[in-house]
């Protein structure tokens, strides 16, 4: 389980050395990933949507048919510092999907409606 207060820190920790142009530490970018997809599921409940961002982590969200096996109907995918960005509302994901980070497919994979992610990163700047 990861506590608030570290979920919290990771992510500053990452948007802070992307700020800088510096490649964030990957404990880091870890945490964060894993600690937002769980705030999505959280915020999103459901089974329709499978979310990606590998290597760390993947969550199913969003309420409509769930998905038991196989490829999902739905599927959303992206690197993790697109994912952060999106998770923090630093990236629109309409841009995101625009210049091909975010790849979509899928009925309800559209998860604009559930962007930025409830947390104590969003009070950033």
């Amino acid at each position: 389980m990861i506590e608030p207060a570290d979920a919290d820190r990771a992510v500053r920790g990452v948007l802070a050395a992307l700020s800088t142009g510096q490649p964030p530490q990957k404990a880091d970018l870890a945490t964060a990933v894993r600690a937002t997809l769980r705030a999505l599921a959280a915020a999103a409940p459901g089974h329709s949507v499978e979310v990606r961002v590998p290597p760390w982590g993947a969550v199913q969200a969003v309420a409509g048919p769930r998905h038991t096996r196989g490829t999902p109907r739905a599927v959303v995918e992206t690197d993790p510092v697109t994912w952060l960005l999106l998770a923090t509302g630093q990236l629109e994901v309409a841009a995101a999907v625009a210049d091909g980070r975010l790849r979509a497919s899928g009925e309800r994979s559209d998860l604009a409606s559930y962007l930025p992610v409830a947390g104590p990163w969003l009070d950033l700047p």
